[in-house]
């Protein structure tokens, strides 16, 4: 019995849940749990808000002898912004570009497919024989399940137990006990038979399947199908998404320095803990709820650049896949 599939619900394409389908349910200002900073942020603003007190009880007790002059925060200021201005900067230029080389990936399978589709025929009326036809659909299939291969590769989801040495132990663990328990690829079907994966000796299964389609291409000038200038231009749009590849990989891989990281995270300490001194003298108690709301800005834009360091994860852009959740082939 042939298998009836949900195209409004199944997962028949990596980027069918990537843009919103329908209106949000609330105004994005009440949003405090689905897609929100704020859990991320908590620690840090209750323990700046903690010292707050501690701070205008101490200056009550002292008859406000802690406060520093205002005039010293501007100054830090700005070196605070300048420094979140560039953090977020360069991890949204890695959140674009990371998008920019999977949209070149999927070009690239578009413009394959459609040309081997149209062009996979002898111009001399030869009829196109099974065997012939079952690889072109190989191939085509092939080409299809290379942009999942790709997503998977730059999340170290590979299918199997093998995994890179970076990774925590507790975290191969966990994943191998996933691995044993949970169902095939989402693409499996799409593979060649026997296909098998050797992304622990860093061959990743994209570039094994860039060489299964490169040789159709060979076999397609054997056959007669494409001439040689059709032939090198199916060969560029292989390299345009090999190439995308190698690019995604690099800005996985490629994290921000850490002491970049380290001497922000510094900064923005340090410029919350003098915060209080600046502002016992004139906001007394309110010193507190000013403080947390300024620390809960700067540390909730650090946080955003942390997503946006990595457009490979599982950080949340959008609620579409809570109010699209994805189901199976039935």
């Amino acid at each position: 019995m042939p298998r009836r599939i949900d195209y409004m619900s199944s997962p028949i394409f990596p980027l069918y849940h990537s843009t919103r389908k329908k209106p949000r349910r609330w105004p994005l200002v009440l949003r405090f749990i689905k897609g929100a900073i704020h859990i991320d942020v908590a620690a840090p603003v209750l323990l700046h808000a903690a010292f707050a007190a501690l701070i205008v009880y101490l200056d009550q007790k002292r008859d406000s002898h802690l406060g520093i002059p205002s005039s010293s925060i501007p100054s830090l200021s700005i070196v605070v912004g300048l420094m979140l201005v560039f953090r977020n900067q360069t991890s949204y230029d890695r959140f674009w570009q990371g998008n920019q080389h999977l949209t070149t990936i999927a070009t690239s399978i578009r413009n394959l497919t459609r040309s081997f589709l149209t062009c996979s025929y002898a111009d001399d009326g030869r009829v196109t024989t099974r065997d012939e036809g079952a690889d072109v659909e190989q191939t085509i299939r092939t080409l299809l399940a290379m942009i999942y291969a790709a997503k998977h590769h730059v999340r170290a989801e590979w299918g199997s137990t093998r995994l890179p040495i970076l990774i925590p132990d507790t975290e191969i663990r966990r994943r191998r006990r996933e691995s044993h328990s949970m169902a095939k690829p989402e693409y499996s079907e799409l593979l060649p038979a026997g296909t098998r994966g050797y992304e622990d000796q860093g061959l990743g299964l994209l570039l094994q399947l860039s060489v299964q389609v490169e040789g159709f291409i060979k076999r397609g000038v054997s056959r007669g199908w494409f001439h040689a200038p059709e032939a090198s231009q199916l060969s560029a749009q292989l390299n345009a998404l090999v190439s995308a590849y190698g690019s995604m990989e690099t800005i996985h891989f490629t994290p921000l320095p850490v002491a970049y990281l380290i001497h922000t995270r510094q900064v923005l300490a340090l410029f919350g803990c003098i915060l209080p001194f600046a502002l016992v003298e004139e906001m007394g108690w309110w010193t507190i709820l000013l403080t947390s709301v300024i620390t809960f800005t700067l540390y909730g834009i650090e946080t955003i650049g942390v997503q946006l360091e990595d457009p490979f994860g599982y950080d949340r852009e959008s609620d579409v896949n809570d109010e699209y959740p994805i189901h199976t082939i039935d």
